[in-house]
């Protein structure tokens, strides 16, 4: 029984390990096209996208999916996510769009966070906008936003866990599995263990890109 267990759980890792990397593959360079609309001169876009970040922010994660992965198929003739994989697909836009909003603002923090100073320092020596930013304020930014984008990304493996909600066999789900077929309570305490290695292997990698990026005491 432990091997059978271990093997669904493995098979639910899976599906979770997919959600997360997808989910911050796209999520963090939309994140920081969101934070420059939202730090836009350009008035309506900045309006626009300020509002759009804070609905997202404001509703919880799971209704956002609910509404992706149902509302189409209700308000369309055709439901988009009626594919193999669709669910997935479904529950990565979800993921992407909630968490880009709150990159964006970590982003935002980090670049407003670089001393005006030196980017008119930059603009003094003759440097492009674009120099400016990928040699002074990206630089710096990475330092400052590393501890909470660590904290969100964190986050993120847990709430993978809500991808149950549209019946994707994440890590819980394959562990509960058990208690409604054989009536055992034990895998669904037994998929905290993976949690915890996830985690503790996010912990370690961050705690070294930290390290690395001390140069700016």
């Amino acid at each position: 029984m432990f091997w059978t267990v271990t093997l669904s759980i493995l098979n639910g890792c899976a599906e979770t390990a997919r959600l997360f990397f997808l989910t911050l593959l796209f999520a963090l360079p939309f994140g920081l096209l969101i934070a420059f609309g939202s730090m836009s001169r350009f008035r309506p876009l900045s309006v626009v996208t300020n509002v759009i970040v804070w609905i997202i922010r404001g509703t919880p994660l799971v209704l956002q999916l609910i509404i992706i992965f149902y509302g189409p198929g209700m308000w369309l003739d055709n439901n988009p996510w009626n594919f193999k994989d669709g669910r997935m697909a479904a529950c990565i836009v979800a993921f992407v769009i909630n968490y880009a909003c709150y990159f964006s603002v970590i982003y935002r923090g980090g670049i407003e966070g670089v001393p005006m100073g030196q980017r008119e320092a930059g603009e003094v020596l003759g440097m492009t906008k674009s120099q400016i930013f990928f040699k002074i304020t990206l630089l710096q930014m990475v330092k400052r936003i590393v501890p909470p984008m660590s904290n969100e990304i964190i986050t993120l493996v847990k709430d993978t866990s809500l991808a149950r909600v549209i019946a994707i066999t994440e890590i819980i789900k394959a562990g509960e599995s058990f208690m409604k077929s054989s009536g055992i309570t034990w895998p669904l305490f037994y998929t905290a263990v993976f949690y915890l290695v996830f985690v503790g292997i996010l912990t370690i990698l961050f705690g070294y890109i930290e390290r690395k990026l001390s140069y700016f005491r």
